[in-house]
């Protein structure tokens, strides 16, 4: 069995008193590439903030590579939902990479011929290397997205974890972002919160279903009976999107 990166046992969170997570169990294998599906506020989020050492749970155990989560921060890359970034600020495309090898004590030094060589083989990487010198608030969705994740990969890490990445992204570019994903995991493990289930099932390699709890597939493959598990009230249909789904048994409660 390969080495976990992450392994989560009987977690609970709530937040207010209201439950979010509960009874959560999951292992998430070095080398895997592991989508997060489920309806808005089915815990997705929530749960990789547990990960990243962000939220701390009721009760339950965590650990990310055999470590308390937040003890490993420096083995992952982290890229939220949500990037806030001023467009009128003349930050180039390179800087905002950069700003991914700073260090807490390290304040604004000069950056290193190291890390400038990172920051090039990063952006290498999400194939934005040509982009170097333009302007972060010139770039469309598509493109701000791969900076994004470029600097997330600037430290080299051992897992990277994506919250929605392709939100607010058109279809070719949500296509494009996940084929770059693809590559990526032949050197790194990769978590990644989805809505986009088409896309989701021809690039990952596992699914787990989240709704307050998680029900884990080894497989990418995505059946209406897992969907209709994992959103329950909220009617989804299945688009195939011209590909072949094979089909997998329904969910069975431990």
């Amino acid at each position: 069995m390969s080495d976990p990166v992450i392994e989560i046992k009987d977690l609970w969170f709530s937040f207010n008193a209201i439950p979010v997570l509960k009874e959560v169990n999951l292992r998430v294998n070095r080398g895997d590439f592991v989508a997060l599906l489920g309806p808005n506020g089915g815990g997705k989020t929530t749960l990789l903030k547990l990960m990243l050492g962000l939220l701390k749970p009721d009760r339950g155990s965590i650990l990310v590579f055999g470590e308390p989560p937040g003890e490993t921060s420096h083995r992952i890359g982290y890229t939220p939902q949500h990037v806030h970034f001023n467009q009128s600020f003349p930050i180039s495309v390179l800087d905002a990479v950069l700003m991914g090898r700073l260090r807490p004590g390290r304040g604004w030094s000069r950056y290193t011929r190291k890390d400038k060589m990172a920051a090039q083989k990063a952006l290498e990487r999400v194939e934005m290397w040509e982009s170097r010198n333009r302007r972060v608030g010139e770039l469309s969705g598509g493109q701000a997205q791969r900076i994004f994740i470029a600097r997330a990969l600037v430290d080299e890490p051992e897992a990277l974890f994506l919250d929605e990445p392709t939100a607010s992204v058109d279809t070719k570019h949500q296509t494009d972002l996940f084929d770059i994903l693809k590559e990526l995991n032949e050197t790194v493990t990769i978590l990644v919160v989805s809505h986009d289930v088409g896309i989701v099932s021809t690039h990952v390699k596992s699914v787990a279903c989240v709704n307050q709890q998680v029900f884990s597939h080894d497989d990418s493959e995505i059946t209406q009976e897992m969907l209709e598990m994992a959103y329950q009230c909220c009617p989804v249909e299945l688009v195939a999107h011209g590909l072949p789904h094979r089909v997998l048994q329904k969910h069975e409660e431990d």
